[in-house]
């Protein structure tokens, strides 16, 4: 790593590259720019193909139609206009366009994939990419139109119009720049579909991967918000902090558990308000055989915080392990190998099963998150539940105001939401003239969690709102009692929105504060 002359960190890209980065460059925090070694993979690659196409090779997408026209044999000297074609009849994609930072991160994975030198990609198209991501630009690409199967050939087909000029960026603000107006922007001319490019660009799981990226980061702010607001709810309740020992994680030694229940008893130091005392300390006498008004155990939603959420960690963990092989991965077909006894190989690394298969093990864990938030949402607002706190944590006379009791319902819609999508990577239907007769998926299902984690956060913003509120009126404007952190989390949610005193629209505060939640994690 290192600066260029505008202080702008410069990621170096050479054999591979990790997700925090791949996420600071997709979100326009570093700068790319490829290795020596990078590019010299890339020209070998790009001459091994140049040799190819003059033995006129019977090659994939260079000498042949696609899909199930692949037994149609095209001349080498009809190879432009066959690229061209690809990209044209490819460009039917639908829907809202990606986000800029998902657009970007789409960009960046099909620059890691080209990088390993075994697709053939000109230098030209190479650079094009690189110059993008080291902009404020995005490409327009339609999110809805591929299964996931030969890569994710329709909103790739619109990247490359973008690329030609035939198609529109937008700056992180959302200003749209149309075709010849943005590449004159970025100082590139439209891009040329010589040799193989148009395949090279359209073929791999780029789209389904760089989603997949930014939701990686989304679901580790998303975690981290979950410990914190549980910790700063156990305060609220009084909690036993026995259920969060080391030695349930010692017997038990999951990753994510341990991981889990170490922070959340890092956030309680310092406070007054949790209980402390083991229950089997205590002696039983004569008179205490009786009902008491608090059972010694805390209900499921915070006594099984560590195992719950750990549970989510090593979901996210092996989300992550995975997605970041599919990043620095060749996804083409053919591919155009460095040594070999022909010069391309023909199979199937396009499919997308193993992001389609992560994707919908964090959807279903980012619900399960969701469940638990939901399930202290209600807790915290029920006065039959919440040990004392007023119905729905309101402020002034009961009835005439009715606190979080609006934002409670919204809370378990947002959670019915969620739960109204499943599994995408099983929905697999023959398609391409049963060319493509099994099909991953895998853009629909990182897409979907992308819709799942945007909603859990939400639902998390609503519990901030509503903790905040309880933890004042447990200790006063000083939060008597209450830990560092929890002190720290409460100010920071009051940056956005004042206390509730009395009944007010929060549609605009939840939306505010889940933007900020989505952006950092909370602070120890």
């Amino acid at each position: 790593m290192r600066h260029d002359r505008d202080s702008a960190a410069l990621y170096e890209l050479d054999d591979r590259i990790d997700l925090s980065n791949a996420n600071a460059v997709a979100q326009g925090d570093q700068k790319i720019v490829l290795s020596g070694a990078a590019r010299a993979r890339c020209r070998a690659a790009e001459a091994r193909l140049v040799q190819a196409i003059s033995e006129r090779r019977h090659i994939y997408g260079i000498t042949t139609g696609f899909g199930p026209l692949a037994n149609r044999l095209v001349s080498p000297e009809d190879g432009v206009r066959l690229q061209q074609n690809l990209v044209h009849h490819l460009a039917t994609g639908l829907g809202p366009d990606l986000g800029w930072a998902e657009a970007r991160a789409v960009v960046l994975a099909r620059l890691a994939s080209l990088s390993k030198g075994a697709s053939g990609a000109s230098e030209a198209s190479i650079n094009a990419l690189v110059t993008l991501l080291n902009s404020d630009l995005a490409p327009a690409i339609p999110a809805r139109g591929t299964v996931g199967a030969s890569g994710d050939l329709t909103p790739l087909a619109h990247m490359v119009l973008c690329f030609q000029g035939r198609g529109a960026f937008f700056d992180r603000a959302g200003k749209r720049f149309e075709g010849a107006v943005a590449l004159d922007l970025l100082g590139l001319a439209p891009l040329d579909l010589s040799s193989r490019d148009g395949l090279a660009l359209v073929n791999g799981t780029s789209a389904m991967t760089g989603i997949a990226l930014r939701n990686a980061q989304a679901a580790e702010r998303s975690v981290d918000w979950a410990l914190a607001l549980t910790a700063l709810m156990g305060e609220c309740f009084d909690a036993r902090s026995e259920a969060w020992s080391a030695e349930f994680a010692d017997l038990r030694p999951h990753g994510g558990q341990i991981r889990a229940a170490a922070t959340l008893r890092a956030r309680l130091k310092g406070s007054a308000r949790i209980v402390e005392a083991r229950t089997a300390a205590r002696r039983l006498e004569e008179d205490d055989i009786r009902p008491e008004d608090e059972p010694g155990q805390d209900a499921y939603s915070l006594r099984v915080a560590p195992q719950l959420i750990g549970a989510v960690l090593d979901a996210l963990d092996w989300h992550n392990s995975v997605l970041e092989t599919e990043l620095n991965a060749v996804t083409d077909n053919p591919i155009f190998p460095a040594n070999g006894d022909v010069p391309a190989l023909h199979g199937g690394n396009f499919m997308g099963q193993h992001v389609a298969l992560i994707s919908d093990t964090l959807a279903n864990s980012t619900t399960v998150l969701a469940g638990l938030v939901e399930r202290q949402v209600a807790r915290l607002t029920d006065e039959k539940l919440n040990r004392g706190l007023p119905a729905f944590l309101h402020r002034g006379p009961c009835g005439l105001n009715s606190g979080f009791m609006g934002a409670q319902v919204t809370a378990t819609a947002l959670l019915a939401e969620m739960r109204a999508t499943g599994a995408a990577s099983v929905q697999s239907l023959s398609t391409n003239g049963a060319n493509q007769d099994v099909v991953s998926m895998g853009t629909i299902a990182a897409r979907l969690t992308a819709e799942k984690l945007a909603r859990c956060i939400e639902i998390q913003a609503i519990l901030a709102l509503a903790l905040a509120q309880a933890a004042e009126l447990r200790g006063g404007s000083e939060l008597s009692g209450f830990s560092g952190a929890a002190r720290r989390l409460v100010a920071w949610v009051r940056e956005t929105a004042p206390e509730l005193e009395e009944d007010r629209p929060l549609a605009k505060e939840i939306t505010a504060l889940s933007i900020r939640m989505s952006q950092q994690s909370p602070t120890p």
